[in-house]
């Protein structure tokens, strides 16, 4: 098996500056996270967009679209901000022949208490099971697509 992850940027890849949450997209911290994470799959990271998921537009999510159905391999991750996840995955649900997985972290990575790698091994693990079809993949849950909404207040996701 060999993954293809495209980072679209989001919390996973903040990068803070000061304690006014002044803060910027990093590079993509998957890379890094499989790594510590000894993750022994193949895999290809490409960075599509720097941007936090409420500044992603209709441009952005067909370039996502399009790189995606482009991809010569079947496992595609997609790190994402959580804001908007859900909106991107249904964008995605018209490409078959591909196990898709959206992942992201209320954390950034670089904080210790961020869910990112928990996040981005559980996306991993999705990636090795599920059948075509597209999938969230956070807090300690897989969810299809299509069926998932973010819980703000409990900090979560959760079935819709």
């Amino acid at each position: 098996m060999f993954i293809q992850i495209f980072g679209t940027g989001g919390t996973l890849d903040k990068l803070y500056y000061d304690a006014l949450s002044d803060y910027q997209i990093g590079e993509p911290m998957a890379g890094e996270l499989l790594e510590q994470g000894r993750v022994s799959v193949g895999y290809a990271v490409e960075s599509l967009t720097r941007k936090d998921s409420l500044e992603l537009d209709d441009t952005d999510r067909q370039l996502i679209h399009d790189k995606v159905a482009a991809c010569p391999y079947e496992h595609v991750l997609i790190t994402h901000g959580t804001d908007t996840m859900t909106v991107t995955g249904a964008c995605l649900a018209d490409i078959p022949d591909k196990v898709i997985v959206l992942t992201g972290a209320m954390q950034p990575a670089r904080f210790r208490d961020s869910d990112a790698l928990f996040n981005l091994g559980l996306a991993v693990g999705a990636l090795n099971t599920l059948g075509h079809g597209v999938y969230i993949a956070m807090s300690g849950r897989v969810f299809p697509a299509g069926q998932v909404k973010k819980n703000r207040l409990a900090g979560r996701f959760e079935s819709s």
